[in-house]
């Protein structure tokens, strides 16, 4: 019977020489542009094309600099992924020396901030630049185990010469991304790695499911420290009158008082006690609560006056959108789907319906409730300054998109057609 590129995948945990052989006859003819015996996967073909349109060397290996320590440790002190560690190395990390294999955890920007398991196996991932601070973006070091399930938000397993840097084709890589529960945002990667012979299709499942304990504690976490928060909260609630919340210190609700409950309020990112400016809820008093922030709309006028939009998509993979006006400035990071919509959004400022953006996102104006997920999304901390049916900014505000300074630079992770059309426009201009 033919193979076919799911069947290979499984020979490996039966004949590992002979997948090698298969796997590596599909990415030279594949990277050489001859017809291969059998096509890639999907992901791998999707990632591979990738590569190729972003001009990373299959045949060079390219590493950018380590993070220096002090950099891995204030990492390391500030993503929530400190607090599922116990459950990744419970899950993970219990047969590693026995299946010689090493457990990885990368954050949201594919830099290695934990390695642990064999020995043999963390001294051959030195070699290949596996180590405490490397980026392992996939437009840096190619099809991988961390960058390619960053790209696609999902579990990816990468056998051997799936791998699109040469360097890299004695290995194969089972990472699965990990997510925050309270609002889906990529927070980053679990993966398991060693030689081709130690690792099964199974893996997979294994590593993914895995990850998802890991945010399972994270919602348990959540949960708990807002019931502590509204402890704290009830009584000092009773004796306001007029609209009121506490909030933790990401914004999400624990309790509020003569208004609607949100299950979440923007937060600019530098906060303070004193009088500030929030979208939902114009001017407001702020004192900081053990765990959170108490906040007092001052049922106030919003004060008047031109409104600027900037949309920072010049650094890369740290895109933000800054508001200013009457009442104020406050700036949000962005998430890259984020950026991607209001990307689009700037470019169409006479609006785009839910099937227009999806058709810009995904090449598919069916895919709406996609659409309409994320921009509700959104509109949590931009909605006084979007409109809807069609989605657009608001007529009285001034836009500003800043771009890279080279058209390739803008999203570079983004696969939408639309944001592919303006890259294209853009080298040719």
């Amino acid at each position: 019977m033919p193979l076919s590129p799911t069947h290979v995948t499984h020979l490996a945990t039966a004949d590992t020489a002979r997948a090698a052989r298969v796997l590596n006859d599909i990415r030279s003819a594949t990277l050489s542009g001859r017809p291969a015996p059998i096509a890639p996967r999907p992901v791998i073909e999707e990632s591979w094309t990738r590569m190729l349109r972003g001009g990373v060397d299959p045949d060079h290996d390219f590493r950018s600099g380590l993070l220096a320590p002090e950099e891995v440790q204030r990492r390391r002190e500030s993503t929530p992924l400190r607090h599922v560690l116990p459950v990744l190395r419970e899950g993970l990390l219990s047969v590693a020396d026995v299946a010689h294999h090493i457990m990885v955890v990368a954050d949201e920007d594919g830099r290695v901030l934990w390695r642990e398991g064999s020995s043999p196996v963390l001294r051959k991932a030195d070699g290949t630049g596996f180590e405490l601070g490397a980026d392992w973006r996939e437009d840096v070091v190619g099809t991988n185990g961390i960058g390619t399930p960053v790209v696609v938000r999902r579990p990816v397993q990468v056998f051997a010469s799936e791998h699109f840097v040469r360097s890299q084709t004695s290995w194969t890589c089972t990472g699965a991304p990990i997510k925050d529960p309270r609002d889906g945002r990529l927070i980053g990667v679990v993966d398991v790695s060693g030689p081709l012979d130690t690792m099964h299709p199974a893996t997979l499942a294994w590593v993914d499911s895995v990850a998802k304990l890991a945010e399972s504690r994270l919602r348990e976490l959540h949960l708990t420290t807002l019931e502590q928060l509204r402890a704290v909260a009830a009584p000092v609630l009773a004796r306001l009158s007029g609209r009121a919340l506490v909030v933790d210190r990401d914004g999400w609700t624990a309790a509020v008082t003569g208004m609607p409950y949100p299950n979440r309020i923007a937060l600019p990112k530098s906060l303070s006690p004193g009088r500030r400016w929030l979208p939902a809820l114009g001017l407001c008093a702020l004192e900081p609560l053990a765990g959170g922030w108490l906040i007092r709309a001052a049922d106030e006028p919003e004060p008047q006056g031109v409104t600027r939009i900037v949309l920072d998509l010049a650094q890369p993979r740290r895109w933000t959108v800054t508001v200013s006006g009457g009442a104020g400035t406050w700036s949000h990071e962005l998430s890259p789907r984020h950026a991607e919509l209001l990307y689009l959004l700037a470019l169409h400022r006479s609006g785009r319906s839910a099937a227009g953006l999806a058709e810009d996102m995904f090449g598919d104006p069916g895919r709406t409730v996609t659409v309409r997920a994320e921009m509700s999304r959104v509109r949590r901390y931009l909605g006084a300054f979007l409109e809807h049916r069609p989605y657009r900014f608001c007529e009285d505000a001034e836009v500003e998109v800043l771009l890279p300074g080279r058209p390739g630079d803008l999203l570079p992770h983004s696969t939408a057609p639309a944001v592919l059309g303006a890259r294209a426009g853009a080298e040719t201009e």
